[in-house]
């Protein structure tokens, strides 16, 4: 279950090649493979990866200019995914062109438009600021989980987990787990999603903000985060020292954190994430240890969430036992599930009315 009508990281900036660069990238979303290039203005292209003719993939061809040759039997495509020269053929069919995709960079990721091109309205980017702002610093990720998209957006929703998966890295106290969870709906203008708050005070500092800086007792921490359609978290959290006042931000640790999956199939999940600081804490050393850290508290998550797809293949229409901590995970399905119903009732709407064509 996923949404088409709206934006999809499909990379970050830097995977893309360079206008010099002969490479081809190429990457799947929502089952539909799609290179992405770039022209000689620096200006973005998204193609299906597929050439019309013998659905060779086009990635396996060559770049010429702006253009697309296939490298099976030679058609060459331009950025629209018009064939403009079909090799041993005079006129070219009018048919003969590969679909593409609206693409988009935003604060260096690359964002692809899957469902009608009418309905692609930047309003609907995600506010991903930290990706590519002075005041902040990191170091971009990447996973590929062999897991549905769903089952990593729960865990994301739900941070209690970090108490358990996460007690030796990113957790550190069972208050996480016991501290009620704040949700809210945001209704626009931008994409719609949940905001979830959760404050845990009186607890010992994560391993990533002793990375920043150096406390001689407990903390009180928050977790701040809007997690928005397609399935993008944007989230503010941070420690500061028990004895300071709440809007004393003079000793504590600051961080903003973006990221958003991206579905590959439909048991397969894409993972784009970053963790920043603040540019004025630490240096290119705190900003690798922080990614690190990332990375070995993401591998932890990975494991759980690889062992429950697995448990949920051997019986996949076993019921689980709703708990009211699922309530931010069970409230973004819900919305989901509403936007999907939508979209499919406006496409079907639209569709044409095949006994009018018979007739």
């Amino acid at each position: 279950m996923w949404l088409r009508n709206c934006w999809y990281v499909i990379a970050w900036d830097r995977e893309i090649p360079a206008v010099s660069d002969d490479r081809i990238f190429t990457r799947t979303v929502l089952n539909e493979p799609i290179v992405v290039y770039r022209k000689a203005d620096g200006g973005l292209v998204a193609m299906e990866d597929r050439c019309c003719h013998r659905h060779a993939p086009l990635s396996k061809g060559r770049k010429e200019g702006d253009c697309i040759r296939c490298g099976y039997h030679g058609l060459k495509f331009d950025a629209a995914g018009v064939c403009v020269e079909a090799p041993g053929i005079a006129n070219v069919p009018a048919k003969a062109r590969v679909r593409t995709y609206p693409v988009v960079e935003k604060n260096r990721w690359i964002f692809v438009w899957m469902g009608d091109e009418a309905r692609a309205h930047l309003s609907l980017l995600p506010d991903n600021f930290s990706c590519d702002h002075p005041e902040w610093r990191y170091r971009p990720g990447y996973m590929r989980y062999d897991t549905p998209w769903l089952l990593i957006a729960d865990n994301l929703l739900d941070f209690s987990h970090l108490s358990y998966v996460h007690e030796k890295t990113l957790g550190g106290s069972t208050k996480i787990a016991q501290a009620a969870a704040a949700i809210e709906e945001l209704g626009g203008p931008g994409p719609k999603g949940l905001r979830i708050t959760r404050r845990v005070p009186d607890v010992p500092p994560s391993s990533l903000h002793k990375m920043v800086r150096t406390f001689n007792g407990n903390v009180d921490r928050w977790f701040v985060y809007d997690f928005v359609l397609p399935g993008t978290l944007l989230m503010h959290s941070g420690g500061r020292p028990c004895e300071d006042a709440p809007d004393d931000m003079s000793r504590a640790v600051q961080l903003h954190s973006c990221q958003t999956l991206t579905p590959e199939t439909d048991g397969s999940t894409h993972y784009f994430f970053q963790n920043s600081h603040r540019a004025g804490d630490g240096d290119e050393t705190t900003t690798e240890s922080i990614y690190q850290g990332l990375i070995d508290a993401f591998e932890e998550d990975k494991e759980v969430i690889s062992a429950q797809y697995e448990t949920i293949k051997r019986d996949p229409n076993r019921p689980m036992l709703p708990l009211a901590i699922d309530a931010g995970l069970a409230r973004f399905r819900r919305l989901v599930e509403r936007e999907v119903v939508a979209e499919r009732a406006a496409h079907d709407a639209t569709a044409p009315d095949p006994s009018r064509q018979l007739a």
